[in-house]
């Protein structure tokens, strides 16, 4: 029987209060496959609303890689809405709003809107139209030419609630550098998108939609994202529907404090959940993982156990329907530049409980990240 989840829509308001309204990030990730409306040929997607700095904003977006900017150290300030796709032909579109034509609800519910572009719990819509000549002409985009427009329903089924890390009073101490909340690690998404002239129809039962936020000061490295919920148990041949996994961090930082190779993890097994989270350390938590890039793929290995159960987790993405995901950090900084990105990974997943495996899991429709900078 499939237990309760504990949703907490109250993490996915906005945060970009007191030191992190000078310097912070807050974002709004989503991700889904989609099908063409003309051919059924699957298509996965992206959709994030990124916010930065608000306290240095104004009527027009500030970018942080404009060569004047960095010799002056200026940060970037602006809502950013990333729309793209994995697969052939992957690409990620940027449009950018100044802080003073973005109107976003501070309480909870959240809401984000900006011209014709929308975002809150249930709903999203809005398009970007990017000529190539223009975006030549703007590499502080960091981004690709594209027509893209949208129109969908969210439901966020199944969380994973993180728990100290992104908790109330830690919020508002604003400690960590990167918070984590996963209000839809299994998402339906309703609805279609249209990209360069294409349209993509996007269907609940099909769709494996994901929907997550992440704020805080700076960027983590290692980053590490894994998580699916197009599941199929090798014990007896069927689908998962009501499960969903979810891996993420790297490095996470306390104040000055980093807490190296560390990822919260869980996976919803039909209700039974096998959770990994360092913060909580009465469940002996132990973590080891490993992240490989060959000529054609990236690998990842991950081992993660408590005192009672164990998820080993093997996961590969082809290259080719991959793409580096472009950030520059609230400081400024653009230090991830080679942030594997992709929405078609594949692998297994074995659950244990108590030194016995409890199954085998094979996963589809993978969104999955891994990316380091190099030490200052």
């Amino acid at each position: 029987m499939v237990k309760p989840r504990k949703n907490d829509i109250s993490r996915d308001e906005f945060m970009l209060t007191k030191g992190l309204a000078k310097c912070g990030y807050d974002w709004w990730w989503h991700s889904f496959t989609a099908h063409n409306s003309e051919t059924g040929e699957e298509k996965p997607f992206f959709l994030e609303f990124f916010l930065c700095n608000p306290a240095t904003g104004g009527d027009e977006p500030v970018f942080g890689q404009l060569p004047e900017n960095k010799a002056n150290g200026i940060k970037p300030s602006y809502l950013m809405i990333k729309v793209g796709c994995w697969g052939k032909q992957a690409k990620q579109i940027h449009r950018f709003f100044g802080w003073n034509k973005i109107d976003v609800t501070k309480t909870v519910p959240f809401s984000i809107k900006a011209d014709d572009c929308f975002l809150n719990e249930k709903e999203t819509y809005g398009k970007i139209h990017l000529t190539k000549e223009e975006n030549s002409k703007h590499p502080e985009y960091m981004c690709d030419a594209g027509d893209v427009q949208w129109n969908l329903k969210i439901n966020k089924i199944i969380p994973f609630n993180v728990g100290y890390g992104a908790g109330k009073t830690l919020r508002n101490m604003q400690v960590f550098e990167m918070f984590w909340h996963v209000e839809g690690m299994k998402s339906e998404f309703e609805g279609e998108i249209t990209m360069d002239g294409v349209k993509y129809t996007v269907d609940p039962k099909t769709c494996y939609g994901y929907s997550d936020k992440n704020w805080g000061k700076n960027f983590t490295s290692p980053w590490v994202w894994l998580s699916s919920n197009n599941l199929t148990s090798k014990k007896t041949g069927k689908k998962l529907k009501n499960s969903a996994f979810d891996i993420g961090g790297g490095r996470p930082k306390v104040g000055p404090i980093a807490l190296n190779r560390q990822l919260l993890s869980l996976f919803d097994y039909e209700g039974e959940l096998y959770e990994f989270n360092f913060s909580k350390f009465w469940d002996k938590v132990s973590t080891k993982f490993n992240c490989e890039e060959t000529d054609k793929q990236i690998i990842w290995h991950v081992e993660q156990s408590t005192w009672n159960k164990k998820m080993v987790t093997d996961i590969t993405c082809e290259k080719e329907d991959m793409l580096f995901v472009n950030y520059e950090a609230p400081t400024g900084e653009k230090r991830h530049n080679k942030l594997w990105n992709g929405g078609n990974g594949v692998g297994t997943v074995k659950l244990y409980k108590k030194g016995k495996l409890v199954d085998e899991i094979y996963c589809e429709n993978i969104g999955c990240e891994y990316g380091e900078f190099d030490p200052e």
